[in-house]
């Protein structure tokens, strides 16, 4: 059905998609008592799908919107039969009036935007519209539907290459290239409106999320996609560096309960860390993948180490974490044939899809400002 410059969309059931949707009920917690209409934009991604899935099994209704150019259907197939689900395609930087969609919308999360560092590099401009506009535009639709809450997806990156560990949200802002200084500016665009218009948003910095649904896209990134569809086609997993970097990695389904704990809270004005409170090795993550390896250049602009401190997270919001990373390693293990389809990356490949990543980022203005002894 054809709205004024949308479509309405329907994901279609598919048996073999039950596994997946089986897999994410993994520490579900902070239930609300009453239902809810609720809309998630980049509802058709990896965490917005996630969270989808959640607000439905809470019994609450859920309006997906997203305009499908990272996010996929069958994403959503699994949920398809659910009369609580409507899926809007819509370009939501268009500008387009969206005030019939979010009348009587309780909850707004927005995970609408672009990801993925080399082609903001390339394309800042699509970057900001996405991730700074598209944002305002959300804002201002929430602000005129009077929505209770909205809960913004914002992104460690802001932290940059930070000086504490485990980095708390008071740490420095640094960030190294567009796609972390937009999804930051969106942040402040959110916390700026709390505290103009008095609306409760609440924003959650996501470390290194990962799960089953994670990106399979033609553009290099998430280092789970990319060693997944490497172990399928029996081919050694690329390491940046030496491996001994470390990352929090953070499964999906406990960073879905973050957002619908932010939404169920009196919370407002304040950014959250988002992550497993630990931090895991590159190294450690092949060995329990099993394969062999090969070695690429380390890239710059990249921390040796992410790990947040989520002591403001638990304190303010109750919230855990409550899946370990062994324990999620082995879910993508088991869903591995998600990535079949996905590219396959070696060595040549990726200094081909870096190139603009050193060419910027490897000067010593990207690095930062020298630091005086004055």
């Amino acid at each position: 059905m054809l709205h004024a410059g949308r479509v309405t969309l329907v994901a279609r059931p598919n048996p073999e998609d039950e596994m997946v949707g089986q897999q994410d009920n993994i520490g579900h917690t902070s239930r609300v008592d009453k239902p809810v209409r609720t809309i998630v934009t980049g509802g058709a991604g990896f965490i917005g799908s996630h969270l989808a899935e959640r607000l439905l099994s809470d019994g609450h209704e859920v309006i997906v919107l997203d305009n499908l150019s990272a996010g996929r259907l069958a994403n959503l197939n699994h949920l398809a039969s659910n009369p609580r689900l409507r899926i809007e395609q819509l370009d939501l930087a268009s500008g387009e009036d969206m005030s019939d969609v979010f009348q009587g919308v309780d909850w707004v999360f927005h995970l609408a935007g672009l990801a993925d560092i080399v082609p903001s590099i390339t394309d800042p401009m699509k970057y900001h519209r996405a991730n700074v506009d598209g944002t305002v535009a959300v804002l201002e639709a929430s602000r005129a539907a009077e929505v209770s809450r909205f809960v913004y997806a914002a992104s460690s990156s802001c932290y940059g290459i930070p000086d504490e560990y485990p980095t708390p949200e008071t740490a420095e802002i640094q960030p190294m290239y567009p796609y972390a200084l937009t999804k930051y500016l969106g942040e402040q665009c959110v916390l700026h409106w709390a505290k103009v218009y008095g609306m409760a948003c609440v924003s959650l910095r996501l470390f290194n999320v990962y799960g089953p649904r994670t990106r399979t896209s033609g553009t290099y990134g998430a280092v789970f996609g990319v060693f997944l569809a490497q172990k399928l086609a029996a081919k050694p997993f690329t390491v940046v560096g030496d491996g001994t970097q470390t990352r929090d990695f953070v499964f999906v389904t406990d960073v879905a309960n973050a957002f619908v704990s932010a939404a169920a809270s009196d919370v407002t004005g304040e950014a959250l860390n988002v992550s497993s409170g630990g931090t895991y090795s590159i190294n450690q993550l092949t060995s329990l993948l099993g394969g062999s390896v090969e070695y690429v250049p380390k890239r710059p602009g990249e921390p040796d180490c992410t790990f947040a401190d989520i002591g403001k997270i638990r304190r303010l919001l109750d919230w855990e974490p409550q899946v370990s990373f062994e324990e999620g390693v082995g879910i993508m293990i088991e869903n591995i044939e998600h990535w079949r389809e996905a590219p396959v990356w070696n060595k040549e490949s990726i200094s081909g899809a870096t190139e603009d990543w050193f060419r910027y980022l490897d000067r010593p203005l990207a690095q930062g400002p020298a630091v005086s002894n004055d």
